[in-house]
């Protein structure tokens, strides 16, 4: 079936302007004529299209934790909020650190997932040859400190031979193990939410960030800086980048998550483990800093960090409350409402959303209206208003700490591969996506 979507104000990598898009045989073709031969026509006049999200961190929590959620229902909740592609971590049970793994949770996804679907496989300091064996993958994720068995990788030794001798890119959890733990000592193991901030606090996160990007730079290693939540940490980054002869020279690139933007350690009195997180919220001036850190540059990508409990769980006392948040259905919607606020711009939301993602993940055909690429779409309606509601989330958890807010802006239509999987009410629950392609490898 071809498709022609015409009227849309299109985000296109260079510009944005009303144009016409014909999605054929899965692709997206630009520039067509207004009467180009079509079976379905959509005026989209109005509204803006963009490249489908990639989500380049979530946690899907399957195998092994799905009553918290599956590949099936976290990828509904990606198809509802115009997230079109998710990376997923290996805190799974089992973990993934193995090919063998890796390969069960690729399989898994295929009967499962919704949406284009990748998944990291795990860093331990005992795997260093699956590792280098690797393939179909993003790349390699460690837990710098804030992980539970053999996902915690903080021993030097182990940590200097994983950069020395892989290839795959690298991403990292950056919170120093052996700060959280003086922390957690000296506050007795803590005894509020707000401790949490306190437990995991600036220290940490900068400690462990200047001994990932020592690494990377000292080994030449491609390194991916996942939830930045600090101010120091941008001085960080502004000061390396700072020193390239040019921009594309960077081996270090970053992100920041919504609740990291959005909140902070004012809000635990209002959500208490509601905005429990690794790394913790910090101060109305980290969020400052970050939101001057996207829009300057200094942070390449936005990403959730999607990680769902039930409230049940998370409504435990601290420090028995686990961290963790599902945002992956409200985070463009969120980003939309901060467009329509004049906090950034949408054209810097779609290239922190979608392309640059695809960029430094070399993800094949995805990331831009960009002809011949994969017809991954969303499209929006700027002055669309609706309430995230607990009872209308798509997610397992049915719960988001956005609960109650009114946002302008929001996802009306998500395509996959061509084909349409939201329809600004409901998801296609048999529609399947695919496992992502990478160019480097």
């Amino acid at each position: 079936m071809i498709t022609r979507i015409q009227n849309a104000t299109c985000v296109f990598p260079e510009q944005t302007l009303v144009a016409n898009v014909l999605i054929r045989d899965g692709k997206l073709e630009l520039d067509p004529a207004v009467h180009a031969p079509a079976d379905e026509i959509i005026d989209a006049t109005g509204l803006h299209l963009l490249p489908g999200l990639v989500d380049d961190q979530v946690h899907f929590r399957d195998p092994g934790l799905t009553h918290k959620e599956d590949l099936h229902t976290g990828s509904r909740a990606c198809a509802a909020g115009g997230v079109t592609t998710f990376l997923e971590m290996p805190n799974t049970n089992p973990t993934t650190t193995s090919v063998e793994a890796l390969h069960q949770k690729l399989e898994l996804a295929k009967s499962k997932s919704i949406v284009n679907y990748g998944f990291y496989i795990g860093a331990t300091c005992e795997n260093l040859e699956e590792l280098k064996n690797a393939t179909r993958t993003p790349g390699i994720k460690i837990f710098i400190g804030s992980s539970t068995g053999n996902l915690l990788v903080d021993d030097q030794d182990a940590l200097e031979r994983i950069f020395a001798e892989t290839t795959l890119p690298i991403c990292a959890h950056c919170e120093d193990e052996a700060t959280v733990r003086k922390n957690r000592e000296i506050l007795q193991g803590g005894k509020t939410h707000a401790d949490h901030s306190r437990i995991r606090d600036h220290e940490a996160a900068v400690v462990a960030t200047k001994r990932a990007m020592d690494l990377s730079l000292r080994y030449r290693h491609q390194f991916h800086i996942l939830h930045v939540s600090t101010a120091e940490e941008c001085d960080l980054l502004y000061a390396y980048q700072a020193g390239l002869s040019q921009f594309s020279d960077r081996l270090i690139t970053s992100e920041v998550c919504p609740h990291h933007l959005f909140f902070n350690v004012d809000d635990y009195e209002r959500l208490g483990s509601l905005v429990q997180m690794n790394p913790s919220i910090k101060t109305r001036h980290d969020n400052d800093r970050l939101w001057r850190g996207l829009n300057e540059l200094t942070i390449d990508v936005i990403a959730t960090d999607h990680a769902p409990h039930t409230l049940e769980e998370k409504q435990q006392p601290y420090p028995q409350s686990p961290s963790g948040l599902p945002a992956v259905e409200n985070s463009l919607a969120l980003m939309l409402n901060a467009v329509n606020e004049g906090r950034i711009l949408l054209e810097r939301v779609v290239d922190a959303m979608s392309a640059a993602p695809a960029r430094i993940w070399h993800l094949a055909n995805k990331g831009g209206l960009i002809h011949n690429y994969d017809a991954d779409l969303v499209l929006v309606d700027m002055n669309l208003k609706k309430t995230i509601r607990n009872a209308d989330q798509q997610t397992k958890s049915k719960w988001s700490p956005w609960d109650g807010a009114e946002l302008t802006g929001w996802p009306v239509k998500t395509w996959c591969g061509g084909k349409l999987v939201y329809d600004g009410q409901q998801v296609d629950e048999n529609h399947r996506g695919r496992e992502v392609t990478f160019t480097n490898h």
